[in-house]
């Protein structure tokens, strides 16, 4: 982001804070061109590592039977599902739903297992679990909170929404983290296929910034 487009920003957040009795979103929108998200081949799911965390707090769960990896998982705040629970998940409604509201990490050698049991309801969702390969629990875990998952869905229009932090936040820290969807989604799509790129608060008017 140029000093013209953080200057923008910063105003526009400054002029828009505060006015609500919540915190609100930053929100992002990027317009397409040229593309048909109809069509499966085109259509976008990207995962986005973001600079900074989003200024609101994410909840993983985490399939593991390994002492190890539960207690660090669960001394970080993160909901632990052992094996033996999640034949009994994929029975109850309620639980199933449930698992929407989380960001979901797996022990690997669980997947197979929830693949069979879950799966029919989470993968057409893209919410399947993260297999947990190469890292530490713990540092999966502090990722998720900078992590957001850019897909194309519903009517497959072409314009795509994410949230990219709060007002509380400050504006040099949104900046990088509109960089980083900026740049994820120019890398995969082209600069050609951006038509343009707006900003707003959950209750403002929209501002544009490309």
């Amino acid at each position: 982001m140029d000093t013209e487009q953080l200057d923008k920003l910063k105003a526009f957040i400054e002029e828009n804070k505060g006015k609500r009795k919540f915190i609100q979103s930053v929100e992002l929108a990027i317009n397409f061109k040229g593309i048909d998200f109809s069509k499966p081949e085109n259509r976008l799911n990207l995962a986005i590592q973001l600079t900074n965390e989003k200024g609101r707090e994410t909840h993983a769960m985490v399939f593991a039977d390994d002492a190890n990896i539960a207690s660090k998982a669960a001394s970080m705040g993160a909901k632990v599902v052992s094996s033996s629970e999640i034949a009994g998940m994929a029975s109850d409604k309620k639980k199933m739903n449930e698992l929407l509201q989380y960001e979901l990490v797996a022990q690997p050698s669980l997947m197979t297992q929830i693949a069979k049991s879950l799966g029919p309801f989470l993968g057409p969702k893209n919410k399947m679990p993260k297999p947990l390969i190469g890292t530490d629990i713990g540092t999966m875990i502090s990722n998720i909170s900078k992590s957001i998952y850019l897909r194309n869905k519903g009517k497959y229009l072409p314009t795509l929404h994410c949230a990219v932090g709060t007002e509380a936040m400050k504006p040099e820290d949104l900046a990088k983290n509109i960089d980083d969807v900026i740049n994820a989604v120019t890398k995969k799509v082209g600069k050609q296929s951006i038509k343009s790129v707006y900003v707003k608060l959950t209750m403002s008017k929209p501002i544009k910034i490309i």
